[in-house]
């Protein structure tokens, strides 16, 4: 993953508001969670083999069915790709999971491309959308 830091103005912004994203991811913190999103009608979400959410309650309720379950998610990012244009900003990203449940196993759990979309607030870069496709693994 690029270093935020070494990348120029609003490009290293959105690279850190998508770190901050799968932070919070890893860490199952609601809260976090909820501070980088935008609360309104127009945010999406698809996870992996789910239907498109639309609307920051269906969303907010999405992330919180996920941390509830109790299986952690560890991402090791590649291919990290950001585009700022304006006021919007999206970043695209392989997602390779390591997968751990309450009793501590750790297993691999594939790779999912996903793309994540910020649009700049009054005072941060907010997600407005997140979408997650699990890489089919190669014949070989």
């Amino acid at each position: 993953m690029p270093d935020p830091s070494d990348v120029p103005g609003d490009h290293a912004a959105v690279l850190a508001a998508n770190a901050a994203f799968y932070r919070a991811f890893e860490d199952a913190d609601l809260d976090a969670m909820s501070d980088l999103w935008e609360h309104s009608d127009r945010v999406s979400c698809v996870h992996p083999g789910w239907s498109a959410l639309h609307g920051w309650g269906e969303v907010s309720a999405s992330w919180a069915t996920l941390f509830g379950g109790g299986q952690r998610l560890q991402f090791i990012l590649t291919g990290e790709q950001v585009v700022v244009e304006g006021d919007i900003g999206w970043v695209s990203v392989e997602e390779n999971l390591l997968a751990g449940d309450p009793a501590g196993g750790i297993g691999v759990s594939g790779t999912v491309s996903a793309l994540n979309v910020f649009v700049r607030g009054a005072t941060a870069w907010q997600m407005v959308a997140h979408h997650g496709a699990p890489v089919a693994e190669r014949a070989g």
